[in-house]
């Protein structure tokens, strides 16, 4: 069975394609200044909680505040494409061994295969499910951050699409995810993959995605990368989204156009329903063994804080790390040097458990 194209197809034409040269230098040039300089450009240090945010991440807000209107703030079409130009100047250009395209039953996904990797033998495997708020985000939007990770930890990483909404609301994506890892599973071979050592991940609406497909699968997962996830009822009032809902990237008009969207207030859904909200399931006994990370200002700390207790306490191995210098959405800044440090301990995790 041939599921694979050719390598070399994809990724590097829409960076080119997108974004000028001198955007991406501009960019780069500015959130890469050193530490002392870039303190003394974006002033007086944002502490909140005891947690003072990375001047480099205070430079990037800064920027932002210039650079155009928020995503939320626009038609979600034209959300999708500012989105995807935030992501690709922010992630900036990653090399990676291999990048292929995958013919999935349901769509299409990448398989990301690492510079240094013995191909002649099944290796381990990371499927992956962007984040967005399930209604922005594709392979695109997150190739810089996937190439980042695959190439850091030595791991083959299976990026995969599945419907958004408002266009196909809940449950379509979460039955996306679990049927795109039951499909790895049982595609093992031809990706290359060791069906024993095949795991799941994602960020924020992509880890609430990657821990349902962790519940759903049981011991068909080896382990779980969960970077910021939605785990909480869509009205929840946790401290850190009170304290962060606005000015630190993901916004509380953010969510709740997420919500508004992916949630169809008329088809009667249970808020709490485990598919939605993981934080309400039922932890079964070969749940994955686990490693969540939050970051110090995002609205979604607290609840993914919650959701490591709560495995932790369903007898699940689980490591947890707040990255409290940083924001939500630090996955994809890889051009930041506190970010790119952030999402290089998430790839050695990955190789630790995996690899």
């Amino acid at each position: 069975m041939n599921l694979l194209s050719k390598p070399g197809e994809v990724a590097g034409s829409v960076v080119g394609g997108t974004l000028s040269t001198a955007e991406r230098v501009t960019f780069t040039t500015s959130v890469g200044l050193p530490d002392p300089v870039l303190r003394r450009l974006v002033g007086r240090p944002i502490v909140v909680d005891g947690q003072t945010l990375a001047p480099d991440v205070q430079m990037m807000l800064k920027l932002a505040k210039v650079a155009g209107p928020a995503v939320e703030s626009l038609p979600i079409e034209k959300g999708r494409v500012a989105l995807l130009r935030q992501s690709l100047l922010a992630g900036g250009e990653q090399r990676i061994g291999k990048v292929q395209t995958v013919e999935t039953d349901g769509g299409k996904g990448r398989l990301y295969t690492p510079t240094f990797v013995d191909e002649t033998q099944p290796g381990p495997l990371l499927v992956f499910f962007h984040g967005g708020g399930f209604i922005y985000g594709d392979l695109d939007s997150h190739d810089a951050a996937v190439r980042f990770l695959c190439e850091q930890s030595g791991v083959r990483v299976l990026s995969v699409d599945y419907r958004l909404a408002p266009e196909d609301p809940f449950p379509a994506a979460y039955d996306d995810a679990v049927a795109a890892f039951r499909w790895a599973v049982s595609h093992a071979s031809a990706l290359g993959a060791d069906p024993t050592r095949i795991g799941v991940s994602g960020d924020s609406a992509g880890g609430n995605l990657a821990a349902g497909v962790a519940l759903a699968v049981g011991k068909d997962c080896a382990f779980q990368l969960l970077i910021y996830p939605v785990t909480e009822r869509t009205d929840a009032t946790t401290a850190s989204r009170k304290a962060f809902a606005e000015g630190f990237y993901l916004t509380g008009t953010f969510m709740d156009l997420a919500s508004r969207n992916y949630v169809d207030p008329a088809a009667g859904h249970d808020p709490a329903d485990p598919r939605l909200a993981p934080l309400y399931a039922d932890i079964p006994a070969d749940t994955a063994p686990a490693f969540i990370a939050t970051a110090g200002f995002d609205p979604l700390r607290d609840e993914g804080e919650a959701y490591a207790r709560k495995l932790a306490d369903a007898g699940v191995a689980v490591e947890s790390w707040r990255y409290s210098d940083q924001i939500h959405g630090f996955f994809n800044t890889i051009v930041l040097r506190s970010s790119r440090a952030a999402v290089a301990d998430l790839a050695a995790a990955l190789k630790s458990a995996l690899a």
